[in-house]
């Protein structure tokens, strides 16, 4: 299922992880072993945040996926589905049919 994952590293130790490679590092590995189809760094509430959109395969990923995150950058994890156009057609079409 496709999800968009936010993440927001905390104040000082958001800070930190950035000066000492960590931030990198961490949003590398998850690249890596998540290959998402797209990230964008905003601000989100006066926060860094990452918005990183990704195919999670099942469930039990999410520990794997949040838990550097929150281990290592002090962050904030939030989670939802997401859908491309084509998702809201195809079940929009499914709904007519009911």
């Amino acid at each position: 299922m496709r999800m968009l994952l936010k993440v927001s590293p905390q104040g000082e130790l958001g800070n930190k992880a950035i000066v000492d490679g960590t931030f990198g590092r961490v949003f590398g590995q998850f690249a890596e072993r998540f290959h998402p189809e797209a990230t964008y760094f905003v601000t989100e509430n006066g926060q860094r945040t990452a918005m990183i959109f990704f195919d999670l395969k099942a469930e039990s990923d999410m520990v794997a996926a949040a838990e550097p995150f929150w281990n290592e950058l002090h962050g904030t994890v939030d989670w939802c589905p997401a859908m491309t156009p084509d998702d809201v057609q195809k079940g929009l079409a499914a709904l007519a049919k009911r």
